[in-house]
């Protein structure tokens, strides 16, 4: 019989009661894999395209942090594109300024903020020792075609200065009707710099993707250097008895599958990354009082987590994006 041992830390200190952490999924592992083949193959510029929700915005801070731990010499950074009424110089490079760290980013002229961003970049590549940034562009459907020419003039810039610069521009499915609009226009020294390579950012699709992801939980232990998994912090006894999430992981995408079928939702099943999270989430907090070395998660706790994630409301959100995408078009 297993002994039930302190934890290192409180409950609520914990990752999975803050939200900060990141699993692995196969979309992220792509996105990982595009990102080294860009700068294998020195390829400036790429876009990552998908459904609102689906978990792009997790990818690049995993992808960020995969980075800072294989490669400290590459520095990187995560700006995020905002919604305005107009595009104007200023607040586009403001918002980059906030991106690199530069304490005040909406202070100066448009030529001040120019420089500050090249010079802040430049010290952060002298600091990591390396001539290599990576700007992860979020939301960046929001663009306009002036703030492509100046993202482009940023490159130019660097270029002259022996920094080599790749972005790697993110948002919903419209970035790709973007990309073929502008080479439609003959834009091609945008597209040729910013938008060469490409992938199409999916959620979770089929119980393989599922355990690939729930072994992540029993993978990453925190605090770091431990024994303590994310699955092991809440369920002690039941993983030091043998138990594993992944061990679940057909019940769990059965559970997404009857919720998806039940609700009538067009398309095939694909999971956003922030419904599946959440209902791991809950799965181990309500276990967390009945860990023994017995416990096993009941399918109707799994089905009870699905339908609690917000997966349906994500789906219909995403479903009527979709559409009236299709209708502009």
């Amino acid at each position: 019989m297993s002994l039930k041992l302190p934890r290192p830390i409180a409950p609520d200190l914990h990752p999975i009661a803050t939200g900060n952490y990141r699993i692995a999924t196969p979309a992220i592992q792509e996105l990982h894999e595009l990102v080294m083949r860009c700068l294998r193959y020195r390829t400036t510029g790429a876009l990552i395209h998908g459904a609102s929700r689906i978990g792009k915005t997790r990818a690049i801070e995993y992808v960020r942090l995969l980075l800072a731990e294989t490669y400290p010499k590459i520095t990187t950074y995560h700006a995020q594109a905002e919604h305005k009424p107009r595009h104007a110089e200023g607040p586009f490079f403001s918002n980059l300024l906030e991106a690199v760290g530069y304490p005040d980013p909406d202070h100066g002229s448009n030529p001040t903020k120019r420089i500050r961003l090249i010079n802040k970049i430049r010290e952060a590549c002298a600091k990591n020792g390396g001539g290599t940034v990576i700007l992860f562009c979020d939301e960046a459907q929001r663009y306009d075609d002036n703030e492509y020419e100046w993202l482009r003039d940023v490159h130019d810039h660097l270029d002259r200065l022996q920094i080599k610069l790749f972005t790697i521009l993110v948002g919903q499915q419209d970035l790709l009707a973007i990309k073929i609009a502008m080479q439609c226009a003959g834009k091609t020294q945008i597209v040729a710099r910013l938008m060469v390579d490409e992938l199409a950012f999916h959620g979770i699709r089929n119980a393989a993707d599922v355990a690939t992801c729930l072994i992540g939980y029993g993978q990453t232990n925190f605090p770091r250097r431990t024994d303590w998994s994310f699955t092991r912090f809440y369920l002690q006894q039941a993983v030091d008895a043998g138990y594993r999430l992944v061990d679940d992981a057909q019940v769990l995408w059965e559970a997404f599958a009857a919720i998806h079928n039940k609700a009538g939702l067009a398309g095939a099943l694909e999971i956003p990354m922030e419904s599946f999270t959440r209902a791991v989430e809950i799965v181990l907090k309500e276990s967390e009082l009945q860990d023994a070395a017995h416990y096993r998660p009941s399918a109707q706790l799994w089905i009870q987590a699905v339908r609690s994630s917000g997966y349906v409301q994500a789906r219909v959100a995403t479903t009527c994006s979709l559409s009236e995408l299709s209708s502009a078009a």
